[in-house]
């Protein structure tokens, strides 16, 4: 029984490191666990524009120090979250989502390859149908004779299968 005591521990452990501790620093936290909670769900979704691969949340870089800390000053002046976001994207481009409205200006970029598929496959489901086609007809009695007639012309001889 001790060792299983033992070995939950470990696992709880485990769990525990693996779990990101996040960057923001004791001095930007809110007073107010709700705003804070809000700011941290709101940076949650910001792109560190340095890291690219992480959100201003996880991020130690600098420009992510300051983007929670904007965050933080937005909520705090009685900004709605679609404001704070808003006024980021305003700032910075769509870029600093991490995840992408879909809007107009995108809905080209998500539907190209959409696009392309479908229309790749029309080409090529049309090109096999009149390859097909032609390929079914066969010579009729008049062509395959002017066809060997030709073929002993130019010394070839009989074609294959005549």
């Amino acid at each position: 029984m001790r060792r299983l005591g033992i070995l939950a521990a470990a696992l709880l452990l485990a769990v525990a490191a693996a779990i990101p501790a996040g960057a923001v620093q004791p001095g930007e936290r809110l007073a107010d666990p709700a705003l804070e909670a809000r700011a941290r769900s709101l940076s949650a979704e910001l792109r560190c524009m340095v890291c690219q691969n992480q959100s201003i949340d996880d991020s130690d870089a600098e420009l992510a120090h300051d983007l929670r800390v904007l965050v933080r000053e937005r909520l705090s002046a009685g900004d709605t979250d679609a404001q704070v976001l808003d006024f980021v994207v305003a700032r910075y481009g769509e870029f600093v989502l991490l995840k992408p409205r879909f809007n107009a200006r995108n809905a080209l970029l998500w539907g190209t390859p959409v696009l392309l598929l479908v229309v790749g496959g029309a080409v090529v489901f049309a090109f096999g149908r009149s390859r097909r086609r032609y390929a079914s007809e066969k010579l009729s009695g008049e062509e395959q004779a002017a066809l060997r007639r030709i073929l002993d012309e130019n010394g070839k001889g009989r074609p294959e299968g005549a």
